[in-house]
């Protein structure tokens, strides 16, 4: 176990960006405590053998800065350390490291959040207003996997764009949109694979399978492929036998919420059948995460990350 700083061996650059302290938890995972001038974007990396380092998150410091490292019951060994970030339209968030440069992952609320790999912004499911994007750049790309309100909202979309902005939703949301953002929208359907931006894109299915909230054939999941990393989107779903049956997956968001999709029960004994790398719950307003990341366990090496997403 060892940390260091990132910055210049200086008193005053000490001063800016220091580990004040660690503590090994109960379940083995790692948490970090560093103190840093106010507004002072920094980033925590990590390594196994002091060579090959790689970014865990990115973080704005607002005085002390903590940190849980969630993979570290996994790992024999690991080393730490905290280098500041300068630059303009700097995005906080989890690191997933690729084949072609990091993206970074920053949730926004429910089912909503940000993705940035090299200059592009993904934002997945945008709703509740443009003042929950405030200080994030515009999107490149939007996905949209279902109409209800909790996921899509029109006004919102128009808000966040950027420019160029391409729209991937399905046939139902789609035919909510005005002239302006049909054009720029590209429908997909379950079992469908595109390619956009230089990023693969899959659309997968999406349905509960005792109630009519969500029919199947209606809502999409997705599969982004970036550099090599495959990255699941659940959209509301139950614990059906297309998502058990999902491989490969580095990095999962896993919506839970009955009845309009699974319970945490149903969704860790999902997680626990397709065993991806990583996964981040969200959409569980009034649910119990601790209980589903308790569920999951460790013996399967998955890795989940619990954020605040309300």
């Amino acid at each position: 176990m060892g940390l260091w700083t990132g910055l210049p061996r200086t008193a005053e650059a000490q001063d800016e960006l220091v580990f004040t302290g660690w503590q090994r938890l109960t379940n083995r995972e790692m948490a970090l405590r560093l103190s840093a001038s106010t507004n002072l974007y920094c980033r925590v990396e990590a390594t196994a053998d002091l060579v090959q380092w790689c970014a865990l998150a990115t973080a704005r410091n607002s005085g002390t800065l903590n940190y849980t490292d969630s993979a570290a019951p996994f790992l024999d060994a690991r080393f730490y350390r905290a280098c500041p970030v300068t630059g303009s339209n700097i995005l906080t968030g989890d690191h997933l490291v690729t084949d072609d440069g990091d993206v970074i992952i920053h949730p926004i609320n429910h089912a909503s959040f940000v993705l940035q790999w090299q200059d592009k912004l993904i934002y997945s499911d945008p709703v509740g207003a443009s003042t929950l994007y405030q200080g994030l750049a515009r999107a490149d790309l939007i996905l949209i996997t279902h109409e209800h309100s909790d996921h899509f909202d029109a006004a919102t979309i128009a808000a966040v764009k950027g420019t160029n902005a391409l729209i991937i939703a399905p046939r139902t949301v789609y035919q909510s949109l005005s002239t302006a953002l049909k054009n720029i929208t590209t429908v997909m359907t379950n079992g469908q694979a595109d390619t956009v931006m230089n990023l693969a894109i899959d659309a997968v299915p999406a349905y509960n399978l005792t109630t009519s909230d969500h029919p199947k054939g209606v809502g999409n999941g997705y599969i982004l492929t970036i550099g090599g990393k495959r990255i699941y989107i659940s959209g509301d779903t139950d614990n059906t036998p297309e998502l058990r049956a999902l491989r490969n997956i580095d990095v999962a968001f896993v919506g839970m919420r009955p009845p309009y999709s699974m319970s945490v029960a149903q969704a860790a004994n999902a997680v626990r059948e397709f065993q991806p790398r990583v996964v981040y719950p969200n959409h569980y307003r009034d649910n119990d995460v601790g209980k589903f990341k308790q569920l999951v366990g460790t013996d399967l090496g998955i890795e989940v990350r619990l954020r605040k997403w309300y």
